[in-house]
């Protein structure tokens, strides 16, 4: 008992963890929201260059922009919406173990999903969206930080 309160107290402290993971989450939220009022407004307002390699009006106008019917702006929209509900600072205080388990659970669904849309980018439509780049990019941090924060949480 004692040597398992011992290493308890000599797990780091991650007191920054919690507001970066909301501001990730915001970050994802927003990018998220403009790329989804790009999808059902116009492609034309991406501000990101029509180049060959990076091209997110090919990415986002492509046959992998929908996910069973629905357009991935959207679940991104949703997902980050989301996140940002529970890395929010009171779901951070809460004692209630289905808040940690759905964040994770959410991160890790979000970073599988994440993998699938990089390797169309890549291998499939062959051009890069700098805004969905964005959001893969917070989905990912968010995605080892709460892994971070599970590996040391106290029991």
């Amino acid at each position: 008992m004692a040597a398992s309160r011992a290493i308890q107290e000599t797990k780091p402290s991650l007191g920054w963890l919690p507001i970066t993971c909301f501001v990730l989450s915001i970050v994802a939220l927003a990018a998220s929201a403009y790329l989804t009022y790009a999808h059902f407004v116009s492609s034309n307002v991406l501000a990101c260059p029509g180049g060959t390699t990076i091209n997110c009006e090919q990415v986002t106008t492509s046959a992998q922009s929908k996910f069973l019917g629905i357009p991935v702006a959207v679940l991104g929209l949703l997902w980050s919406a989301a996140m940002a509900a529970l890395t929010a600072p009171a779901a951070w205080r809460s004692r209630r173990p289905e808040i940690r388990i759905a964040r994770l659970a959410l991160a890790s669904a979000g970073m599988c999903f994440v993998v699938w849309l990089v390797y169309a980018e890549l291998f499939v439509i062959g051009a890069i969206c700098l805004w969905c780049t964005l959001v893969h990019a917070a989905t990912f941090a968010l995605f080892v930080l709460l892994m971070l924060d599970a590996a040391t949480a106290r029991e």
